[in-house]
């Protein structure tokens, strides 16, 4: 009888799970708009080149995101010049924001066959694109309303507490920044109901604009007759208005007190309001549902758990773990979709030919390779006898394939095949930017449009990394070296065998060794061990600063005397002598001296000694994208004297005693670079 049970309530918990799995997959393979408008902007023609336009603009719509869920691209020239915007839901979640927008990408051109203008509604996610402006455009038509059928009870409390909600939170939303203009809360309606609330802009339109489109997207639900219901949603091509009494957002939220209730008023002729349910009965009737739900969920999850250690148990008893290298890649099998055959690498890179090699570290080489399609990659390939490089080779196959970003650079796939190791990468044909910017003939190439968005570009994957990513990353080693560049000099932040992962309670780590390039290292790292977010900040000012002089920071000849990097920038920078430290080449340019020089103090800020007075990245973004946000005044920067008889932090201006090799004398350039690596567990957040 006992083993009929288990039987049975196996077969009804592996029932219940195979029909959950099934209907998602249907739901996800089949999704619908909650609403579309196809615009009359005009039409185009197959094959015209407005449609092979609009075809390259939603294909790459995707690697324009902001880094809170807004992306924007444009193509084409004139009448064929297709315009596109896409917003997910501000507190949507990365992986699902990116599969919201290919959904809508596929489904909006479909459903619009050869309409120019045409927007699309998911619950979470809009997108639109049109042959006219859609940036700043309130005017944009296009409206999608849903509601939920059921009326409120006493609809005049419910409408007055939905409107002071609804009015806070329209302040609120059209008060943020230039990446997100989005806020939620909730307030207590008629017949103690709660009442949730969002209102989201797309954070191109200004915080006027915002509100009156907010206002617009609410005259619009009124006047359809939706007024006094339950829930409903006014979607706009800019906007967005929703309410409903369950919680249909994530993160947290603000409590609206609501207002007093209105004076009673008698209920109007012919109108009968329902008759509510004893309390007693009222009450033992939820105690059953809720007695009945628990009761049900608790055998199902008991259940689960019943199976799952029993399978666990009987797998550890019958698998005894191999000792072999293997073992340590055997964590990888969430990405074994991205395994490539050893023997197909080896062909591409023609048996890792001398001729392919781009280039050599402390993990190995660097090959340039070509797929039979004629897709062209780069081959990291692990040197045989580097057990630390295992270890990189693991952590970096790890990390990067859960990242998904324009600026950090694409894993392919990997490949393991006896001790060989190897990673795929997407092939930048630009190579690195060190071989750019400290190249006196190459650095020619760089104007300050370019350099301007390579520094903006690398501030993003920094910001996605440590904030906008499923996992928060610190990397550890960012320099001029690890950041590629492909055929437009967009940068993509490389290399992340150094980097750490945290989970959301953790805001700063210690390692037990010192990894990362001297030089680039936070002062906190290199004296105490002690990282965070902070030390990717300090060496993203330290590469701020190179982009603008042309200099590594290290000892460099200026003049008669040797000069430090930022020491030399700090000393000028005071001095209000900062054309000094500025590129001839950008001053020979059309650069903006005033945007120069703000970069100049934005670099400052990220090097400063303190650790709490440094910005974080999602601030230097912003400083870099307003220029009519105010600057703090930068405090004096960190400088590294490593000498023999003083490891430590001191404040010059030039570099007659410094040292990159623990030793008196200076190192020849190969020694400065110091990669050594710590692994650390993967947390997702």
């Amino acid at each position: 009888m006992l083993i009929l049970t288990r039987k049975l309530i196996f077969l009804v918990t592996f029932t219940l799970i195979y029909l959950l799995i099934n209907v998602t997959n249907i739901t996800l393979a089949q999704p619908e708009f909650r609403y579309y408008v196809c615009g009359d902007n005009g039409n185009y023609t197959t094959n015209s080149p407005y449609q092979r336009n609009l075809k390259t603009t939603l294909s790459s719509l995707h690697t324009t995101n902001s880094g809170f869920g807004f992306f924007n691209l444009s193509t084409g020239q004139g009448g064929d010049r297709v315009n596109s915007a896409a917003l997910c839901q501000g507190d949507m979640e990365p992986e699902l924001c990116m599969s919201c927008l290919n959904d809508s990408t596929i489904m909006l051109p479909k459903v619009c066959p050869n309409q120019k203008e045409a927007v699309g509604y998911y619950g979470r996610c809009l997108l639109k694109y049109s042959n006219a402006d859609v940036l700043g455009n309130i005017n944009m038509e296009g409206t999608g309303i849903v509601v939920n059928t059921q009326s409120a009870w006493d609809r005049d409390r419910f409408m007055g507490a939905l409107d002071v909600l609804m009015s806070k939170l329209k302040i609120d939303a059209a008060a943020g920044d230039s990446l997100l203009k989005f806020a939620t809360g909730n307030t207590t309606g008629s017949d103690f109901v709660t009442i949730y609330g969002l209102v989201q802009c797309t954070p191109d339109l200004s915080e006027a604009q915002c509100r009156e489109c907010v206002e617009n997207a609410y005259d619009k639900y009124v006047s359809s007759g939706s007024s006094g219901r339950i829930g409903g949603t006014c979607f706009l091509p800019m906007c967005r208005y929703s309410y409903d009494t369950h919680r249909f957002y994530n993160g947290s939220t603000m409590v609206i007190p609501a207002p007093p209730p209105p004076v009673l008023q008698a209920t109007p002729p012919g109108l009968s309001p329902p008759t509510p349910l004893p309390a007693k009965s009222s009450n033992a009737t939820r105690l059953v549902i809720i007695v009945t739900v628990i009761m049900t969920t608790s055998a199902i999850i008991i259940a689960l758990i019943c199976i799952f250690l029993r399978m666990r148990r009987n797998k550890e008893q019958k698998h005894v773990p191999p000792t072999n290298i293997e073992n340590e890649t055997t964590d990888i099998g969430n990405v074994e979709s991205l395994k490539y055959e050893f023997n197909v690498v080896r062909t591409a890179t023609n048996n890792f030919s001398k001729y392919n090699k781009l280039g050599q570290g402390g993990f190995g080489a660097v090959y340039k390779g070509m797929l039979r399609d004629g897709h062209e990659i780069a081959v990291k390939r692990l040197a045989k006898d580097s057990r630390q490089g295992e270890v990189e080779f693991k952590n970096e196959v790890l990390l990067v394939a859960k990242l998904q970003h324009r600026n950090l650079v694409r894993l392919l796939g990997f490949s393991l095949e006896g001790s060989e190791r190897l990673l795929i990468y997407e092939f930048l044909p630009n190579g690195s930017l060190d071989q750019f910017i400290f190249d006196l003939t190459k650095r020619s190439l760089l104007d300050w449009q370019t350099r301007y968005k390579i520094i903006s570009g690398v501030a993003k994957g920094l910001l996605y990394l440590h904030e906008d990513s499923r996992l928060m990353i610190i990397h550890r080693d960012m320099k001029a070296s690890n950041v590629l560049l492909d055929t437009e000099m967009n940068p993509k932040i490389a290399d992340f065998g150094t980097a750490r992962l945290f989970n959301q309670e953790e805001t700063q780590g210690q390692a037990s060794r010192i990894v990362g390039t001297y030089g680039y290292m936070a002062p906190e790292y290199v004296m105490h061990g002690n990282f965070s977010v902070k030390s990717d900040v300090f060496s993203f000012g330290v590469l701020v600063l190179e982009m603008i002089t042309g200099q590594k920071n290290q000892c460099f000849q200026n003049g008669e005397t040797e000069e430090y990097l930022l020491g030399f920038a700090w000393k000028n920078w005071q001095n209000g002598t900062t054309a000094n430290i500025i590129d001839p080449i950008l001053k020979a340019g059309l650069g903006s001296l005033g945007d120069i020089n703000r970069s100049i103090h934005i670099g400052l800020l990220c090097v400063q000694e303190n650790v709490s007075d440094r910005p974080t990245m999602s601030s230097v973004v912003l400083m870099l994208n307003s220029n009519s946000l105010s600057l703090p005044i930068p405090s004096e920067p960190a400088f590294f004297v490593n000498s023999n008889t003083n490891h430590g932090f001191d404040s010059f201006s030039t570099c007659t005693t410094h040292s990159e090799n623990h030793t008196t004398s200076k190192p020849a350039p190969s020694q400065y670079s110091v990669n050594d690596v710590s692994i650390s567990d993967v947390v997702p957040r």
